[in-house]
């Protein structure tokens, strides 16, 4: 087989999935990421459909359920703590739900064994010729690969040196979110708070880690931000100044802000391309299709992106632009429909919560888990 050596960038969810079926169909996977080792926080991640079935397929099913967050129902309360409506898990949870991090862990303990790992490091250059790719980095000698695969989310290094700048393809939806972990001082059991405060600004606070500890969640609405995407400080200090004077618990989350070693502070938005690739570069994920963490479904199109690209890979026998081209098609309506149905989150955000009864009604009745054009092939 030809096309062999492949070079991954990203090693969040996307990148060690993939390179992890690579492994098992005879390619050579190297995944470089520019922290300076697996990340640590973020939020917790559902799956649902065709993600179940991929994490089966994979042998980690069982093993990942060990990490599940057992989230129960969500209480939406007032700025004076009191209840207002009781969403049930069943509308925001999906099949199975862990923590981010827990997930990175064990895809990165299943290839770091037979996968060649390089963190601390970015891609500076890649350029093309017909027999492959020459790859510069920030540190070390340049390398030939075959292929290259942009993994590595929002801001892609790979996609802003193969297709251009970021504005052409990052489309701001108007709010920013921030987590990071806390103590669990509402004693929530295995369940979550939320609440609605002034306008434009809701605060979020559930459970992990057996009751343990907590991860809040804090989204405000903003024109788009100008800051340094690497100074936690600064952002800290954006967070803090939109939520200064809130009630409800803010006041002790903003403590816990201050003192956190884990923010994930993104921009919600989405990531619209007309096409994946671009010669030898392909990308997958969050770089070519983020739906936006308000989709719920960011970490299933990485799993199911990895599991579609690296089987037609496999089947197409070298000919990576069929394999490219084979792996955006089937996945394109799923994407769209994942992105719709974020931008119409998002328009919900900040609305009055809806009665008891409607909430009641979705988990009777919850959403298809997958749109019924979504099939995964047995490679």
């Amino acid at each position: 087989m030809t096309n062999k050596n492949i070079l991954i960038s990203g090693a969040g969810v996307a990148g060690p999935a993939l390179a992890y079926w690579l492994g098992k169909y005879g390619f050579t996977a190297t995944v470089i990421e520019r922290a300076a080792a697996p990340r640590a926080g973020g939020y917790a991640v559902d799956f649902r459909g065709a993600a179940m079935t991929v994490l089966d397929r994979m042998g980690i099913l069982d093993e990942v359920r060990e990490y599940s967050t057992t989230i129960g129902d969500s209480e939406v309360v007032d700025t004076g703590g009191r209840h207002v409506v009781t969403m049930p898990a069943a509308i925001f949870a999906g099949e199975l739900e862990v923590l981010k991090s827990d997930l990175t862990d064990i895809l990165y303990a299943h290839t770091k064994e037979e996968t060649e790992y390089l963190f601390d490091n970015s891609i500076t250059a890649i350029d093309e010729d017909a027999d492959g790719v020459l790859v510069s980095f920030e540190r070390g000698e340049p390398r030939r690969f075959d292929l290259v695969v942009g993994a590595d989310g929002l801001y892609s290094k790979v996609r802003a040196i193969a297709f251009g700048d970021h504005a052409n393809y990052i489309h701001y939806l108007g709010l920013y979110n921030a987590i990071f972990a806390t103590d669990n001082f509402l004693n929530l059991d295995y369940a979550g708070q939320g609440c609605q405060l002034a306008s434009g600004r809701t605060a979020n606070v559930f459970s992990t880690r057996n009751n343990t500890e907590a991860r809040a969640s804090l989204y405000f609405s903003a024109d788009p931000l100008d800051y340094d995407r690497s100074d936690v400080e600064e952002q800290k200090r954006i967070i803090a100044a939109h939520f200064a004077g809130d009630g409800w618990v803010i006041p002790r989350l903003l403590k816990d802000l201050a003192a956190s070693s884990d923010l994930y502070f993104t921009p919600i938005s989405q990531v619209q391309m007309d096409t994946w690739s671009a010669g030898r570069v392909v990308l997958l994920g969050d770089a070519c299709a983020c739906a936006s963490p308000l989709s719920g479904r960011g970490t299933s199109q990485a799993l199911v992106g990895a599991y579609i690209l690296a089987g037609e890979l496999a089947t197409a026998a070298g000919d990576y632009e069929a394999a490219f081209a084979s792996y955006e098609s089937q996945l394109r309506e799923y994407v769209k429909t994942n992105q719709a149905g974020a931008v119409e989150v998002v328009g919900m955000q900040f609305a009055e919560p809806p009665p008891q009864e409607f909430f009641d009604a979705m988990a009777a009745n919850p959403p298809e888990a997958d749109p019924e054009f979504l099939t995964l092939k047995n490679y």
